[in-house]
């Protein structure tokens, strides 16, 4: 799976150091700043890093297709980047892990069209996967005081 991760500050960083222990993704790594997506594609050889202004959606879809990217992830600001939303075929929300919803939709436990979050999709695959990355989950039950 080829990943376009738009945004190479510390989400992005993050994202790609993360990824690199993975062996199903291929980064290119777009930033506003070429040196910051350099920094964040020194992660693993073969990330490739590229200058990228967001707000230009055609320049998006340019780089989409001419690297022949599969997936689009933003780690960037939605404040900056608001055109990207109608690229996305997935959006992430505060604590869902994207490298683990990434593996489920390489490995097809999850699919689907247009912009989906998180709730749109089978949690127990996400769960279970997400307690091999070493972050176990529990679900409890509980009524009101009271009843």
């Amino acid at each position: 799976m080829r990943i376009l991760l738009v945004g190479a500050g510390g989400v992005g960083t993050a994202l790609a150091r993360i990824t690199a222990r993975r062996p199903f993704a291929d980064l290119v790594i777009a930033d506003y700043d070429l040196a910051r997506a350099q920094r964040a594609a020194a992660a693993r050889d073969g990330y490739e890093a590229v200058q990228l202004d967001a707000r230009d959606e055609r320049a998006v879809a340019g780089l989409l297709a001419q690297r022949g990217c599969d997936v689009l992830m933003n780690a960037a600001d939605p404040r900056f980047v608001m055109p990207l939303f109608r690229s996305q075929a997935v959006v992430w929300q505060t604590a869902v892990n994207p490298v683990v919803a990434l593996e489920l939709i390489e490995g097809g436990a999850w699919s689907g069209a247009g912009v989906l979050g998180p709730e749109a999709l089978p949690p127990r695959p996400f769960l279970d996967l997400l307690t091999e990355y070493g972050s176990p989950w529990a679900c409890e039950e509980r009524s009101p005081p009271g009843r």
